[in-house]
């Protein structure tokens, strides 16, 4: 078996092998999947406003900055390989109608306290954002065939993870009072609950539906759900489900190795394929 490659810090796109792309390998389905993934994190720099006003120590601002230079850059090339994939999916054009149809209040505010309660809650639910791409780029890397996307998908996933190491060391540094076991296990909850709000289903809508069709397809926050949990569950395996699991269950201050995590994991992992039968997707049991 060959060793699988370890992805450092620091990469740029002239590192990828974009030489290597396979149209043929690259389906359509997954194709979609990577445009409204690549929206969502091409937006980075609004998210770098707003934790910089939440945590307004300077000396913490530029390493806020390195995370939203990385995560603009996920997008970038995310893009790129959907622009090779279908040439009739422009990024930038994309990427404008989403940030135009989407602006939630906290990215204009001037208010310092996270929408989360405190430094330490906007923590534990950047940890739940990062469990679930590092889990999530992983899953593509292993369900596609496409070389191209493998690597990106491979760079991403390590990069992610980094940033949930990056957030979970700055949630045990903050002077607040420790939240209760259960005030965390409802912000986590409650930040995984997102994903089905309208950042995920709008980057869906504007990555898959052209500008000149928008009269005749109008957005429909429960199709574009559809057909983003239809995609995400035809990647996802229970060892993923398993792994994002374990690091919630750290984020929140539980034990990862737990009955009761690996009995989570379970469960969520039964919901999953449920919801997978009930949209039609497949999912594999390894």
């Amino acid at each position: 078996m060959a060793a699988e490659p370890v992805y450092k810090q620091g990469w740029s796109p002239d590192d990828i092998a974009w030489e290597k792309f396979d149209r043929a390998k690259a389906e359509p389905w997954l194709v979609d999947a990577i445009k409204s993934a690549a929206l969502v994190e091409y937006n980075a720099p609004d998210y770098v406003g707003y934790l910089k006003r939440v945590f307004p120590d300077p000396s913490f601002h530029p390493v806020i900055e390195q995370w939203g230079r990385e995560e603009s850059q996920h997008g970038l090339v995310l893009g790129r390989w959907a622009e090779m994939a279908d040439p009739s999916f422009k990024l930038e054009e994309a990427f404008a109608r989403f940030r135009a149809g989407y602006r939630p209040a906290h990215f204009d505010s001037s208010d310092e306290t996270s929408v989360r309660g405190s430094k330490r809650g906007e923590m534990i639910a950047r940890c739940v954002i990062e469990s679930g791409t590092s889990s999530y780029y992983t899953a593509i890397k292993e369900a596609t065939a496409e070389p191209v996307l493998q690597e990106i998908a491979g760079r991403i996933a390590a990069d992610e993870y980094r940033h949930y190491k990056l957030f979970y060391e700055t949630l045990q540094t903050q002077g607040e009072a420790d939240l209760s076991f259960w005030k965390k296990i409802v912000i986590a909850v409650g930040r995984a609950a997102e994903s089905d709000d309208d950042e995920i289903a709008f980057s869906r809508y504007c990555a898959t539906v052209a500008a000149s069709d928008v009269t005749t397809r109008p957005y429909s926050r429960a199709a574009c759900m559809r057909a983003v949990s239809a995609a995400t569950l035809r990647v996802y395996r229970r060892r993923h489900i398993e792994k994002l699991t374990r690091m919630i269950a750290k984020a929140v201050g539980a034990d990862p190795q737990s009955r009761m995590v690996r009995l989570a994991g379970a469960a969520l992992w039964r919901m999953l394929r449920v919801r997978a039968g009930l949209l039609g997707a497949t999912t594999g049991a390894a």
